[in-house]
């Protein structure tokens, strides 16, 4: 059975929880991205929790600014470094070390980053479709195709941008599901049951998700007038926060239209210990799209 909770944390945040699984056992921790929440992990959860796939205690956070947990308004509290505080706290209180961090489009930014500053809060990590920042920004510099990819982010730091996702019954968010690779014809996993699931998130406010956007400079240069914003053209990032020295799965789906096949180019340099598994006919969304996949791959890195 999944629980719902709410974790505070030392420095102020409160992040509302979704766990399943016996206290004291090995911990798994799934981090969502945009515009998800912690619910899309609930068979994993599950599954993981179960005695004969490992027997975990499974929990996933809805990131700042998601559903119930703490919205902060500044732009400036959704930097990474903020985010990356948050969870390396709720670490700290389910035990200090997680067996695996297992993470998704945003929520894999900040495992990166964690991974990278904070590599004894966890054992292995685990992502699925998150660009590492070391290529996503030298593809945003360099790559036509990747900016082209990436424009959608420039919408989502308007400053109506939230009233315009809200519109219509949230018309442009159901159309991420769509418009990230999609194959043709309706999604099967994207049943009126998880309808209900997203809208239910998205009317508890959609501020904190577009302050992730607008709060980092990962994404392509906006020429003036009126506001000449370089974005990733004016980043430089050290190396030593690039690297991440621990085992690392990366599950990729290549029909991805949003990060593109490019992006995973010289990833082993920054992550050494890097398993890779591409998968043919997913997109952006393969955590709904071939659960059992996933899980598998998991369970496999896992062992």
């Amino acid at each position: 059975m999944i629980e719902t909770s709410l974790h505070s944390l030392p420095h102020g945040i409160t992040l509302s929880c979704r766990s399943t699984g016996d206290k004291g056992r090995p911990v798994l921790m799934f981090l969502h991205g945009f515009p998800e929440a912690a619910f899309v992990w609930d068979a994993l959860l599950a599954h993981f929790s179960q005695p004969e796939h490992g027997g975990y205690r499974c929990i996933a956070p809805n990131l700042r600014g998601f559903e119930q947990s703490s919205a902060p308004a500044d732009v400036a509290a959704y930097r990474p470094k903020h985010l990356v505080q948050d969870i390396a706290a709720l670490i700290a209180l389910e035990g200090g070390q997680v067996e695996c961090l297992v993470a998704h489009d945003w929520g894999g930014a900040v495992a990166w980053n964690l991974a990278a500053a904070q590599p004894a809060s966890m054992k292995k990590l685990a992502i699925i479709n998150s660009p590492h920042p070391g290529t996503f920004l030298r593809e945003l510099q360099h790559s036509p195709a990747q900016r082209a990819a990436s424009a959608y982010m420039n919408f989502l730091i308007r400053p109506d941008a939230e009233a315009l996702l809200a519109e219509d019954d949230f018309r442009r968010l159901w159309a991420f599901f769509t418009a990230m690779g999609a194959q043709d014809g309706p999604h099967a996993w994207l049943s009126d049951a998880v309808k209900a699931q997203y809208r239910a998130v998205w009317a508890q406010g959609l501020t904190g998700p577009c302050n992730y956007y607008r709060a980092s400079p990962l994404r392509p240069a906006r020429p003036g007038p009126p506001h000449h914003d370089p974005a990733a053209a004016a980043v430089t990032i050290p190396r030593a926060m690039l690297e991440v020295h621990l085992p690392t799965l990366v599950i990729w789906a290549t029909g991805d239209t949003a990060l593109l096949p490019a992006l995973l180019d010289g990833l082993d340099d920054f992550v050494p210990q890097m398993t890779l598994r591409r998968v043919d006919g997913a997109t952006h969304w393969i955590v709904h799209e071939q659960p059992a996949l996933v899980a598998a791959y998991l369970q496999e890195f896992l062992r």
